[in-house]
């Protein structure tokens, strides 16, 4: 089902077979992901019940997965009247208790599934912090993987980008690689788009480079599109912006990773005259929402979660009010989240005047992190290696606080306080991963409460406060 006006995905398909180039017969893997895509193509024009029909039946799999493979959802489903032979109903479903992170680190290997289905392939381990700084791993499997391929795919579509085009991505990338002033080279954007499609190169930056050396290597690349992380943005902006930086083959701007601020897209366009698309998602479910292709709102990837907004009581919000995000993962069989509250607060937003019937989310609040300042001035993307903390004690929480041009706080929340080898392993972790001596200093509470506004930053600076 193709709508009118809609953008339609042109593909340089990969071929299977040699010597044929029309019509191309794809791989296996490649038919997968084009069945898949069509799917999706149709899928966004279901209107709301009947995408909450689509889910509710996915569901049902995973839920009679988790009852008869996981024992801490068992008991959970059956007090909620979820059982298999027992019909899911939305009633039913707002019964079962929400997912904390805390459940999630206290639960441990107990939230895995004790065998796997067919075809799923093997788990893979997921750590992450999200915003609350309360680090938990998860396990995905490579059919998760395998739908985030396919919703970076729908992205690329939905904002009509060219794949013969150059990307770069000026990103936190893993030990230290893809440093000023190279750089990273990749002949194409990445596995997801491999699977179908040629594209042109991609280009790689650290995030951690100042603003000026990124701007000049941005520059010096001129790609067609950038992706990066909304508050890399401002400062890039500005700096080319201040310094008339032009990048003239530059078509789009794409962040992920935190909320995008308006100051953001408005710098966007002062600097170079474009638009910015936004990217909701988290390590541990995928794609949560992806900005609509004519407005400035978000669509909810309702094929690949089930997302709730709910208020304080845990009912679901209207359009125009702002709950937590909570999700279900419908395709995560190893380790089902269900009902789990993310830490994020979002605006319900009404329906799309596109036409598409994934719900809307006017605004995306929290997972705002702050800049970490360097005594020169520099303001760099903080990273503290926070995939490393559990190896070292059982931190429950942390929060880093700047308090100075040299000095920052460390706060732990902790079964027990650490020892002297712990903290002095924790702080070689993090000044290796901040890239400076800072001093550190360890401080260790029972709890580290929200902001009044409901947000928490792993991260803030207290400098010029």
């Amino acid at each position: 089902m193709i709508r009118e006006g809609t953008r339609t995905p042109v593909f340089t398909l990969k071929p299977k077979i040699s010597g044929n180039v029309w019509p191309v017969i794809p791989d296996g893997l490649g038919a997968r992901m084009l069945a898949v895509l069509r799917q999706l193509e149709d899928s966004q024009w279901l209107d709301p019940d009947a995408l909450r029909q689509r889910q509710f039946d996915q569901l049902r799999t995973v839920l009679a997965f988790a009852h008869k493979t996981i024992p801490f959802y068992r008991d959970r489903l059956d007090a909620a009247g979820i059982s298999p032979g027992v019909d899911l109903t939305p009633e039913s479903w707002e019964r079962l208790p929400l997912l904390t992170r805390e459940d999630i680190q206290d639960a441990g290997p107990s939230l895995r599934a004790e065998r796997m289905p067919r075809n799923h392939g093997k788990p893979t381990p997921i750590t992450t912090s999200g915003s609350t700084g309360k680090p938990i791993t998860a396990y995905g499997t490579e059919v998760t993987g395998f739908f985030w391929c396919a919703f970076t795919i729908r992205e690329h579509c939905w904002h009509d980008r060219d794949f013969s085009g150059t990307l770069a991505a000026i990103r936190h990338f893993r030990q230290r690689t893809a440093a000023y002033p190279e750089g990273l080279d990749s002949p194409s954007w990445g596995n997801s788009t491999a699977m179908v499609t040629t594209t042109g190169p991609a280009f790689m930056l650290s995030v951690h480079t100042p603003a000026s050396q990124q701007a000049e290597w941005l520059a010096r690349r001129n790609p067609d599109y950038l992706i990066t992380f909304p508050s890399n943005l401002p400062p890039l902006a500005r700096y080319c912006r201040d310094n008339a930086i032009h990048i003239p083959n530059l078509r789009q701007v794409c962040t992920l990773g935190e909320v995008l601020q308006p100051e953001a897209r408005s710098l966007c366009r002062e600097a170079w005259d474009i638009g910015v698309k936004d990217i909701y998602s988290s390590q541990e479910v995928g794609y949560l929402a992806l900005q609509c292709p004519d407005h400035e709102h978000y669509h909810v990837q309702s094929e690949n979660v089930l997302l709730e907004i709910l208020d304080d009581d845990g009912r679901p919000c209207a359009p125009g009010q702002t709950g937590r995000v909570v999700v279900t993962s419908l395709h995560n069989f190893a380790m089902p989240l269900l009902r789990y509250d993310l830490g994020d607060y979002a605006e319900v937003g009404d329906a799309c005047p596109c036409g598409r019937g994934l719900p809307v989310l006017k605004q995306i609040n929290g997972r705002v992190r702050n800049l970490l300042t360097l005594p020169t001035g520099e303001q760099r993307w903080p990273i503290f290696g926070e995939g490393n903390f559990n190896e070292i004690a059982p931190i429950r929480q942390y929060q880093i606080v700047q308090k100075s041009l040299e000095t920052i706080e460390v706060r732990l929340v902790a079964l027990t306080d650490l020892d002297d080898d712990q903290e002095e392993r924790l702080r070689s972790v993090i000044l290796d991963s901040l890239g400076h001596p800072f001093t550190l200093v360890f401080s260790y509470l029972d709890d580290i409460p929200r902001t009044a506004s409901g947000k928490f930053e792993d991260f803030r600076s207290e400098i010029g406060t």
